[in-house]
């Protein structure tokens, strides 16, 4: 099987095995299996996050298709929801947002999994997932056992996480997250779903009207699956947005947007030094381009090639850190591959 069937880039070669693992069992005697034949191995799930090399992988795939959610509901303390590595994340935030469950509804029509979602802490719109995760079942390949950690102990940081530090070491089990009762989201953090919303930033809305303004604003930028619209293909923002020294920021130009956090470094916008380092939106050829809507993402037109993808990638890369002295770090994870 081609790895271009199993990601949303719909970009990759074939792999020598593919198992589909439908129980947590399966899923951790596959992995304990080839760890123990030392036969290299990639999970996959929604394959949302993954480039991979035309070549493919010369290993076996573990597709990661465990289902199940289990809630325990508390006045006090509000749902506990535990939720199997492969459940689609978005099923979950639309059965949040029914059942009033908040917390997640500004991750609204992010593809991919439940598992991959502490990862990456994986994040939009103002709302990251480290908010809301109470604690994350792994299997630990190293020490070959289950091991439960808390989320102060997730390492969670801006797209970051102790899974993310040792990629090799932990499998996502399950995720269990606490979230609060009611019918209005959490006080919406990110301007642009403010405006959409006719709210101010820290105000709140209808948990509904959230993810349906998620959903509107994330459309308008090809960030909702769609097989009909190349937009789509893509691994989503294809860069993350750089965080700055005091003094790095206040070198970029006066309309650069800024924005300060608690350790003291400054956030600027990866699509806004794309766009004025001059890469326009559908900059490339007929392979690959970058999105007609938004130019974090990366696309595959159809008939493109990985190696395409990452010599356009390269190409933008390489000129906002000639414009701007600023270095754009791939969000995706490269298999067979880099940059």
């Amino acid at each position: 099987m081609d790895l271009a069937e199993l990601t949303t880039l719909r970009l990759g070669g074939p792999a020598r095995a593919v198992i589909d693992a439908t129980t947590e069992d399966h899923l951790v005697d596959a992995v304990r299996i080839a760890d123990e034949a030392a036969d290299p191995l990639l999970l996959v799930a929604g394959g949302s996050n993954l480039v991979v090399a035309d070549e493919g992988f010369d290993g076996t795939v573990v597709r990661v298709l465990t289902r199940g959610v289990t809630v325990d509901v508390d006045a006090c303390s509000g749902a506990m929801v535990t939720v199997a590595a492969g459940e689609p994340w978005d099923d979950l935030v639309a059965r949040a947002v029914q059942e009033g469950w908040v917390g997640v509804e500004a991750l609204s029509g992010i593809p991919g999994s439940t598992g991959a979602t502490p990862i990456q802490n994986v994040g939009a719109y103002g709302q990251e997932v480290a908010q809301t995760i109470a604690s994350v079942r792994a299997y630990d390949r190293y020490d070959r056992r289950v091991r439960t950690f808390a989320a102060a102990d997730c390492g969670f940081a801006y797209r970051h996480s102790r899974f993310k530090a040792e990629p090799q070491r932990h499998v996502v089990l399950s995720v269990t997250f606490q979230l609060a009762l009611g019918d209005l989201g959490a006080p919406v953090a990110y301007g642009e779903l403010a405006r959409t919303l006719g709210v101010e930033v820290g105000g709140r809305a209808p948990a509904a009207d959230v993810r349906d303004a998620v959903l509107g604003l994330r459309r308008g930028k090809g960030m909702v699956l769609d097989p009909d619209d190349h937009d789509t293909w893509s691994a989503g923002s294809f860069f993350t947005n750089p965080l700055l020294t005091p003094e790095q920021a206040a070198a970029l130009p006066s309309g650069a947007p800024r924005f300060e956090q608690p350790d003291g470094t400054v956030k600027t916008s990866a699509a806004w030094l794309i766009d004025h380092a001059g890469f326009a939106k559908g900059h490339g050829n007929q392979h690959v381009s970058l999105s007609t809507k938004h130019t974090l993402a990366l696309t595959n037109r159809g008939g493109g090639s990985t190696a395409e993808l990452l010599d356009l990638a390269r190409e933008v890369r390489d000129g906002v850190e000639q414009a701007y002295g600023i270095r754009l770090v791939n969000e995706p994870v490269m298999i067979g591959c880099s940059l």
